[in-house]
């Protein structure tokens, strides 16, 4: 599942994604350096996985992970084509959440392309081209679902009024997450302010301006989005450096958690993921799946195989574990459960399948 980081230009997008990956993507001082979206695979920092593994002596862990893309600057007008519109939108509508990297730090070094610092004008601009890209979709779907509707589809009919109601609510300036739309229509259209939002104010070393921070948290709280706030520069640079080293320099620069270890916990919130766990003496590993996977579907994660030839899971709670030590003592309590095809998989359970094929 795939993380779109947007923003307007020179606000930190491309020193973010190379903070999350430790690539090396362009970061330089001028609008456009990314022209093509950057990708990068990042681990989801877990701490379970070790403790899981010393439990039951694994050999290896393997964490999963979340795909971050790295689009390049919106400007205003990018829903006529200003700058590399259209393009930049399309990256947009192909990913599963948006994180929007907004600039909250003063550098003359650096070209601010809205020539002061204004968090919530800059917010504004971005929301104010999605909301018009999905305006013009939404107008060019309502033609042609009006001619279906008039030949008498109900489904065309019933879609044509949804499509109304979502013009509206465009038209009145507010995102489609503050509407209660079908999952089935958003999958079709894929509208780019349907998408979970999280902020991030991007500030320098000291968070000199802390007063854009507060503007940036009350805009957060009235669209129910999240917010993080790091510098993305130092954390960059942090990243490139030997592991063993890093805790002495975040310790130095005040960081008590890594920006970059929060911002990848909320992705994990903003896509609605839950991590299950598998653990043996090979290997123990997480697993991302959607909230509300049901046993067989988390099965196929691991294996198509594994789907197909479902017959039950053995589940137990990773807390469970910690509190008692090892499986054997689970067993002794009952506190291993076997589970059908019509279950749930939770957040931090630990599960091992049976299948035949």
């Amino acid at each position: 599942m795939e993380i779109g980081i947007i923003g307007l230009p020179n606000v930190g997008k491309s020193t973010l994604f190379n903070a999350l990956t430790g690539a090396a993507a362009a970061a330089e001082n001028f609008p456009f350096t990314t022209i093509d979206p950057n990708i990068g695979v990042v681990p989801l920092p877990d701490p379970k996985l070790k403790l899981l593994s010393d439990k039951n002596n694994s050999r290896k862990i393997t964490q999963d992970a979340i795909r971050f893309v790295d689009i390049a600057g919106i400007v205003k007008g990018a829903s006529q084509g200003e700058g590399l519109g259209n393009k930049f939108l399309a990256n947009i509508r192909t990913v599963d959440a948006i994180v929007h990297v907004v600039r909250c730090f003063k550098d003359e070094n650096v070209v601010n392309v809205m020539d002061s610092l204004d968090p919530n004008g800059a917010a504004e601009i971005i929301e104010t081209e999605l909301l018009l890209a999905d305006l013009q979709q939404c107008e060019k779907t309502l033609d042609r679902v009006q001619k279906m509707a008039k030949s008498g589809d109900k489904e065309a009919q019933n879609k044509y009024l949804l499509v109304q109601d979502v013009i509206k609510s465009l038209n009145d300036g507010k995102s489609l997450r503050q509407m209660k739309l079908p999952q089935e229509f958003l999958n079709e259209y894929q509208f780019l302010t349907a998408k979970p939002i999280l902020y991030v104010a991007n500030t320098d070393e000291t968070n000199t301006a802390p007063e854009f921070i507060e503007i940036l948290k009350r805009r957060a709280e009235k669209e129910q989005a999240g917010l993080v706030v790091m510098c993305a520069k130092i954390e960059a640079e942090i990243v490139q450096l030997p592991s063993e080293d890093r805790s002495d320099y975040y310790a130095s620069a005040g960081i008590t958690q890594p920006g970059l270890v929060t911002l990848i916990q909320e992705g994990k919130k903003l896509l609605n993921l839950a991590c299950f766990y598998t653990s043996g003496e090979t290997e123990t590993r997480g697993w991302l799946i959607p909230q509300g996977t049901k046993a067989p579907q988390a099965a196929g994660k691991i294996h198509s195989d594994f789907e197909r030839g479902f017959i039950r899971a053995e589940v137990y709670k990773y807390d469970d574990l910690m509190k008692y030590g090892s499986e054997q003592e689970l067993r002794a309590k009952g506190l291993i459960s076997l589970e059908g095809k019509e279950y749930v998989v939770q957040d931090s359970d630990v599960v091992f399948f049976r299948f035949s094929v």
